[in-house]
């Protein structure tokens, strides 16, 4: 599968790996499926350990990934339960035996039951990279996001379907989900926590920063969606 030379965070099913270079550790990211999910590769450019965010879908995409960096799979976290995150899951983990991550609340709707459940304030650690844990309500009871502060650098945020270019994720769906909830939280655990010059990559669809979403909040919160 090829790979991109340069990374803009815009990727699309059956095409190429977006593959983005820090100094500590290398981000890969694919779509997968009609509904375009990413999924994210993280690379410990010392140890070669590696963690999967969302094994969403395309096991055998998933595998190429893999190999695209060092063949390997050591963890695998899971940012919320909707099926259309998870559908690759049990293939991924009957392949590679990652241990695998979730948030607490999510995990009893998960096709794997976490070997890990994860809590606001958390970290999870792949080679001597550690993320930290951000556990985001609304958009699913357990929703979290991750964030690599790259000491070299800015922070990597991964954020799921919290929070996209434009707004919060959907919550007209289930009767769990609550826009309040999420809108609350995605300004005190994301916006609160992070400052402008964090890059997220989001669940489906184009990156972003933290700067460029932070001034229109006040208009999510006022249109409710």
């Amino acid at each position: 599968m090829s790979m991109t030379t340069s990374y803009d965070g815009h990727v699309s099913p059956g095409g190429p790996t977006a593959v983005r270079e820090l100094e500590h550790a290398t981000i890969r990211k694919i779509a997968v499926s009609q509904m375009s999910n990413n999924v994210y590769l993280l690379t410990c450019r010392a140890t070669g350990h590696q963690l999967l965010i969302d094994a969403a879908d395309d096991t055998d995409r998933i595998r190429e990934l893999v190999d695209e960096g060092t063949g390997r799979l050591d963890a695998v976290a899971t940012t919320h339960q909707h099926w259309d995150h998870v559908r690759a899951l049990e293939d991924v983990v009957a392949a590679y035996s990652p241990t695998t991550y979730a948030g607490a609340d999510d995990a009893g709707a998960l096709p794997v039951h976490p070997d890990v459940l994860l809590h606001d304030g958390d970290t999870v650690q792949v080679g001597e990279l550690v993320l930290s844990v951000g556990h985001v309500r609304g958009h699913t009871p357990g929703g979290i996001v991750l964030a690599y502060d790259d000491p070299a650098g800015d922070t990597h945020l991964f954020t799921g379907d919290s929070l996209f270019p434009g707004g919060v994720g959907a919550t007209n769906r289930y009767d769990y989900q609550s826009f309040p909830q999420l809108i609350d939280d995605v300004e005190a655990r994301v916006f609160g926590r992070y400052g402008d010059t964090t890059w997220f990559y989001p669940g489906h669809g184009d990156d972003s920063t933290l700067g460029t979403e932070r001034p229109h909040l006040p208009e999510w919160r006022t249109r409710g969606w």
